[in-house]
């Protein structure tokens, strides 16, 4: 079959205040009508700017394309005008982005926008053009698409923004579609719903599909050829089957390995590629990687590969022949992560069967925010982010909390921190009651109750360098010397493993994971016994996750801490807690011990979103299982079982008649009529 995008050798290069900076080199590959094609890699390997330089899109960011050639249906991408472009973009291929509110305008209602695309390109008229738009809409799976043409892209909630997004990128009839992380920012149960909707498109429109992401879980479930990028090269590419059976690039083996699934052994250390992505400006000589490969030789850091086609795909390694002749993947595999000694096991052990004594208790804790009177009530309507829950964390253990977005696990750890108070019920820390205490007090309770950050980024002064991030609870809370304090923030910066020269450095000179570690040098300065972790892995690559994970779980067998652990990847929190929580819209539906949860969760929202995580093995390829629905606004929930309007099991008693958290078994509690 004809390909339908050709890239050959393609370079680009953007202009910048330092001089010029190439951003990816001699990449290749090509796609054919009905194919998904993912790309992959951390961040900052270049996907995205290949997929931009397929649009032209770099164009308008000081990006040139400084060699190469790109072909989209006989159509040569690299010299044609921006005129032409324009006309390409939307009617021959189309772009579907990681944050849906940069592909609308905030002022126009989502209808009259879509119906522009396909006046712009003059593919109906107006009336067909809305016909149309409503079907879009309609296909994509939006509840009453008449309404929602009417509505601006602030009034729709992000998986149907995403959707309406895809329905827009469709408008025109594309044969190609790119995605670039279409789902990064989504719960587990709406990126279930999206990828089996674009798995639908793309069989009913014959589209191919280029898919970035850095999910390998997501690559394994869409992918029929992986290309894997690192620092702006490709370095492997193989169809899915090949890479997840045996990867030939020793970057690919790491990628693979530093991969968190439901039957990962969480007696392990999580594995992680030692180091980061070089920055563009500073590249290693020879091979990019080599810095970091673990069977590196001289010729690998003289002389780059090129890329080679061997045992039916293509590799840019010296070695790669021999490591899989010699099964040196294999090996890596059997031994991979260094077990807990007998100790930790016992420890793990009695913090499971909750032998421990209780550090939080928390009892009917409520928080309530007030929206005022509303158009259709004269009574005061409030917004239940957190309705009634009571649960304890035990000390030294990782308590998991895990729930779609809006479920009110976030607010849920700000009331217990005091960050905010409660409406109603108690929060108890260490035997002393936290609610309604008096400021100074919570002061003083504050030194033992820390919090490490989504966005490191954000939680950080851009003005500040990293030592004085680090001593600003230092500058609170104690009364030690500039000596003193120096000495702690070196001491602070080995203990994350973060040379202490790196001090002077402000935030934007760090990369995301080494941000990371600065905020939980900064959350552990004053020796709490307590850490709040809210999404603190969320936003970072696979590899860098792992890192942060294994950082997290030595500091709290180091220091003895207690975790509240706060996400929405559910691998991940298998592996690090000792018992999860699940809430669903500001109430607590489950609570049981890791494994317990994972091999028979009773709840029928537990049982949902463990079927919608991808899983990284396309030789195990299941069908998708998603939600329907999306989660109720915690301002109107549901009467009886607020899961009622979604769950497949649902009767006329869980529509009327809210279930209490009930135990069923030795630490494992559900809120359900008809539990699982």
């Amino acid at each position: 079959m004809k390909a339908l995008l050709e890239i050959e050798h393609l370079t680009v290069k953007f202009a910048t205040p330092k001089g010029w900076l190439t951003a990816i080199s001699d990449v290749s590959l090509s796609m054919k009508s009905g194919e998904t094609v993912c790309l992959v890699g951390e961040s900052g390997s270049g996907k995205t700017i290949t997929s931009k330089s397929v649009m032209r899109l770099i164009d308008y960011e000081n990006g040139v394309i400084a060699g190469g050639e790109m072909r989209l249906d006989g159509v040569n991408l690299v010299s044609s005008p921006q005129s032409s472009m324009r006309t390409l973009r939307g009617k021959k291929m189309a772009m579907i982005f990681q944050e849906p509110m940069s592909a609308f305008d905030p002022v126009f209602t989502i209808g009259s926008q879509i119906i522009e695309v396909m006046i712009g390109h003059k593919v109906s008229s107006r009336e067909k053009a809305r016909e149309r738009a409503i079907h879009l809409l309609s296909r994509v799976g939006i509840p009453e698409p008449e309404l929602r043409m009417k509505q601006y892209p602030g009034e729709l909630s992000g998986g149907m923004l995403q959707r309406a997004m895809i329905a827009m990128a469709l408008a025109c009839g594309p044969e190609l579609l790119i995605a670039d992380e279409p789902t990064t920012a989504l719960d587990m149960t709406i990126q279930a719903q999206i990828l089996q909707l674009l798995q639908e498109l793309k069989s009913e429109f014959n589209m191919a599909i280029l898919l970035i992401t850095h999910d390998m879980g997501i690559a394994a479930e869409m992918a029929d050829r992986i290309v894997v990028m690192y620092a702006g090269q490709v370095v492997e590419q193989a169809t899915a089957v090949q890479l997840f059976e045996l990867p030939h690039h020793p970057y690919t083996q790491g990628l693979l390995r530093s991969v968190t699934s439901l039957d990962s052994d969480r007696g392990s250390r999580l594995y992680s590629i030692e180091g980061s992505i070089p920055s563009l400006f500073e590249l290693p000589e020879g091979c990019r990687f080599h810095p970091r490969c673990a069977y590196a030789t001289d010729q690998c850091a003289k002389e780059s590969p090129p890329l080679l086609d061997i045992n039916d795909r293509q590799v840019a390694c010296w070695h790669a022949e021999s490591l899989a002749e010699n099964g040196a993947f294999e090996s890596i595999k059997q031994t991979s992560g260094i077990d807990i000694t007998e100790k930790t096991e016992s420890f793990v052990r009695e913090k499971e069967s909750g032998a421990l004594p209780n550090l939080f208790e928390i009892e009917g804790l409520r928080k309530y925010y007030p929206l005022g009177k509303s158009l259709f009530s004269r009574q005061n309507s409030v917004i239940r982010a957190v309705d009634d829950v009571s649960f304890q964390i035990r000390k030294g253990e990782t308590f998991g909390l895990v729930g779609e977005s809006g479920s009110g696990k976030s607010t849920l750890g700000r009331v217990i921190m005091q960050l905010e108070k409660a409406t109603a019920g108690s929060v108890r820390f260490a035997g002393k009651t936290l609610t309604g205490i008096h400021t100074s007090e919570l002061h003083e309770a504050r030194k033992d109750m820390q919090m490490i950050f989504q966005d490191p980024y954000g939680s950080m002064n851009p003005r500040w360098r990293a030592h004085e991030i680090i001593a600003e609870p230092l500058a609170i809370h104690t009364s030690l010397s500039t000596a003193e304090k120096k000495e702690r923030i070196a001491e602070l910066l080995n203990i994350v493993g973060l040379n202490p020269s790196l001090q002077d450095r402000y935030p934007h000179e760090f990369s995301g994971g080494q941000r990371q570690r600065i905020g939980i040098a900064r959350a552990i300065a004053l020796n709490p016994s307590f850490v709040l972790a809210d999404e603190a892995v969320s936003a970072l690559d696979v590899s860098v996750q792992a890192q942060i994970v294994n950082l997290m779980q030595d500091l709290q067998q180091n220091l003895g801490l207690t975790y509240l652990f706060i996400a929405h990847g559910l691998h991940v929190v298998r592996h690090i807690s000792n018992r999860i929580g699940v809430m669903y819209l500001g109430q607590l539906v489950e609570i049981a011990g890791s494994e317990e949860l994972f091999v028979r969760p009773a709840h029928h929202y537990t049982k949902a979103l463990i079927a919608s995580i991808p899983w990284p093995d396309p030789s195990r390829k299941r069908e998708l299982q998603a939600i329907s629905g999306e989660i109720p606004s915690p301002a109107r929930p549901p009467s009886g079982c607020r899961f009622h309007t979604r769950c497949p099991a649902a009767t006329s008693l869980c529509k009327s008649e809210p279930p209490a958290l009930t135990q069923i078994d030795h630490e494992h509690w559900v809120a359900c009529h008809f539990p699982a």
